[in-house]
């Protein structure tokens, strides 16, 4: 199963583009921060990853301002020709 679920914040976002098929695409920036318990012991968690969003879903993105806050649901994946892991953004819930 590939699914994520991830409280962050929107840091960085390029212009709204279309694919050559004319859907709307949106590149992001979050960070999240937390802290988790890892081998019985709490750990402050900082983490900053590169995101995807397209169609009706990046146009609502691309409306937000950066250091906005909330749950993005997708998955991960490889681009082609790239050795980055990148969030896939399916969903969004503002805090």
């Amino acid at each position: 199963m590939n699914q994520l679920v991830l409280s962050a914040r929107i840091v960085e976002a390029t212009p709204l583009r279309y694919t050559p098929a004319g859907l709307p695409a949106l590149d992001l920036k979050l960070e999240h921060e937390s802290e988790q318990i890892d081998a019985g012991q709490p750990r402050q968690v900082k983490a900053a990853l590169k995101a995807t969003a397209f169609g009706s879903l990046a146009e609502t993105l691309a409306r937000r301002a950066a250091g906005s806050a909330g749950r993005f649901h997708g998955f991960l994946a490889t681009p082609r020709n790239g050795k980055l892991v990148v969030f896939h953004i399916q969903a969004f819930q503002q805090d």
